[in-house]
């Protein structure tokens, strides 16, 4: 599986487009994908770059980290494996529910 770059900092008003054209100052990218909230649409403010050549990724890293892209500096890290991310707990028991009745009110005893 190729090694992704993860950027964070992004202005709102960066595209996919945008990304890839800035990337592409230190090689040939095979993919850039700016992360947009799924109901809105607008941008979560990171991304991930993949370069066709893994050899560009640390060049990236050094060179890119900090500098500006649409009027906002941005961070440049090698991006961590999914399986290294740890699991979101909702707090729920081990039942399954939250022990509430299984309903977000509060039942009335009258």
């Amino acid at each position: 599986m190729a090694q992704n770059l993860f950027i964070g900092s992004l202005a709102y008003s960066t595209t996919d487009d945008s990304l890839k054209a800035f990337f592409e100052q230190i090689g040939e990218v095979e993919s850039a994908r700016v992360i947009t909230d799924r109901d809105s649409g607008r941008s979560k403010g990171f991304g991930f770059v993949e370069f066709k050549d893994e050899a560009n990724n640390q060049k990236a890293v050094d060179d890119l980290n900090g500098k500006e892209l649409d009027g906002r500096p941005i961070t440049v890290n090698l991006a961590r494996p999914k399986e290294d991310r740890p699991r979101r707990d909702f707090g729920g028991n081990d039942r399954g529910d939250r022990g509430n009745g299984g309903g977000s009110f509060r039942q009335r005893s009258w």
